[in-house]
């Protein structure tokens, strides 16, 4: 999710008066991921050293093969016990965008797999959507368990991520733990915020990432983090969320994280959130 999902929802009426619902399905797709084949900045410095790892699979949404591009850092004092973790960035950058979140969640004692979806950077070309996305994150889970079998694994997602990584967490029952930052209820509900939420424009939205729906099926524990500055994302989706989950759960707010730092301004919380929750010593 980025600054520039408001332009999405601020036209989209006047899309669905002058085309097709194919049309408006592929805008809304375009608008919301964002894919691109760059990083932020000089995020993509924090990748160096890291392995490149290539998941192909038999994509059933578009009969097409699928191919992935993925970073992998073992973690620094790997043993067959140590925890191996998915993570699944948001919107419009690359996956070396998160290499910095990658190297910060190994501090914290993952090994960490990264994975680009469709659209994005090295992988197989197109459009993404939701049902991609999510076919994507399961063949990254399932490739995970292939390569490091008997290692706990767990799943991570920033932002739209988030909502990816739930709907995951939800199909499987064999993840440890589940965290989530900077991430919301559904796409309508996003919309909702907004100074011009007032629109009637939610039965438009076909992207909806209703993770309100998906997130009490988790049956591992669930980190909702969110940042209490955070201007994209408001706390109150993410606070949602948590209330809505039903089984072990901790929701961690960060004095002064924004939508993108919370993990640099809150990592000693983050680190203790994760020990308590997760049982780790």
């Amino acid at each position: 999710m980025t600054r520039r999902l408001p332009a999405f929802f601020s036209v989209l009426l006047a899309i669905v008066l002058s085309v097709g619902c194919a049309t408006l399905d592929e805008k809304q797709r375009e608008w919301i991921f964002q894919p691109s084949d760059r990083a932020w900045g000089g995020s993509a410095s924090y990748a160096e050293g890291m392995d490149h790892v290539w998941i192909e699979f038999p994509s059933r949404i578009t009969g097409q093969p699928a191919r992935l591009h993925a970073l992998w850092i073992e973690a620094e004092d790997a043993r067959a016990d140590t925890p191996v973790l998915l993570y699944l960035h948001g919107a419009r950058w690359n996956v070396e965008g998160s290499a910095g979140r990658m190297r910060r969640m190994r501090d914290m004692g993952f090994a960490v797999l990264a994975i680009d979806y469709r659209g994005f950077g090295k992988s197989s070309s197109g459009l993404p959507s939701e049902q991609t996305a999510y076919e994507d994150a399961r063949a990254a889970w399932d490739w995970l368990a292939a390569q490091y079998p008997g290692r706990p694994r767990y799943l991570f997602g920033h932002s739209l991520g988030g909502a990816i990584a739930i709907d995951l967490a939800a199909q499987v029952d064999d993840e440890q733990g589940t965290i989530v930052e900077g991430t919301f209820t559904s796409i309508p509900d996003v919309a909702s915020t907004f100074k011009w939420g007032w629109l009637p424009i939610g039965p438009l939205i076909t992207q909806r990432f209703a993770s309100i729906d998906k997130v009490g099926k988790i049956g591992s524990p669930l980190l909702v983090v969110h940042g209490d500055n955070d201007t994209l994302i408001r706390t109150e989706l993410g606070q949602r969320l948590y209330e809505a989950a039903t089984g072990k759960k901790r929701f961690l707010l960060i004095e002064g994280g924004s939508h993108h730092s919370s993990m640099v301004v809150g990592q000693v919380h983050y680190r203790e959130a994760i020990q308590q929750l997760f049982g780790w010593h």
